[in-house]
């Protein structure tokens, strides 16, 4: 999407449905798309029912932003997973109840379900703690994604990309879906794993599930 005004109206209605799909609450959690040079991203600590499409605050690959409010204080990681990662056209960062509860226990989400996939691999990886908007949690989180298309943060959240808002904001959901689904295994018994074949064979046919297959 080349239209910046376009692309601010949709940002600003994926960040409306944050409450209403249950990835976050109040003023956690923070929304990008990648723009030109540089990217669109939610301001830090506004509540998302007063958010306006001018209210998103366009920061440079440098970091650098001219706007009355302040990006988002995670506005690193979402800067260094554009450089690093050409595939990403969004992130969706959130804090949502299942996926929050495995990253502080620090726990990564393993091959329990075939909707593993979502992630992009084998398993969905909890990248380590670091103080947030540090350049350390940066750096945890690229490792975290790499070969993969979602993470958990310990003690903090979940992040998805996805090659646009609507990508990203599904595989959030459906992460948050699949945390919810192994926490209520563990509590049932010891959940039995795919084997690296079987999570293959679903990795290949996944391509063109949901809104899995890129939409540029």
């Amino acid at each position: 999407m080349n239209d910046e005004q376009a692309l601010r109206d949709e940002l600003l209605a994926q960040a409306r449905r944050l409450g209403a799909s249950g990835l976050s609450q109040g003023t956690s959690g923070n929304l990008s798309a990648r723009h030109g040079d540089g990217f669109l991203v939610t301001p830090s600590g506004m509540p998302y029912d007063e958010l306006r499409a001018e209210d998103l605050v366009r920061v440079d690959m440098q970091g650098r932003y001219e706007h009355r409010l302040r990006p988002s204080s995670e506005w690193r990681f979402h800067r260094d997973i554009y450089a690093a990662r050409p595939d990403a056209a969004a992130v969706v960062h959130v804090h949502p109840p299942h996926a929050t509860a495995l990253a502080m226990c620090r726990m990564d989400i393993p091959a329990a379900h075939y909707m593993i996939a979502v992630g992009g691999g084998d398993s969905i990886r909890c990248a380590g703690y670091h103080t947030y908007g540090t350049q350390a949690l940066s750096d945890a989180v690229l490792e975290a994604l790499d070969g993969r298309l979602a993470c958990l943060m310990a003690n903090h959240g979940m992040l998805a990309v996805g090659s646009d808002l609507a990508q990203a904001m599904w595989r959030a959901v459906e992460v948050e879906t699949l945390a919810r689904h192994y926490a209520l295994a563990l509590q049932v018994g010891r959940p039995v794993l795919l084997t690296d074949g079987e999570v293959a064979d679903v990795l290949a046919t996944f391509a063109n599930y949901g809104l899995m297959s890129p939409r540029s």
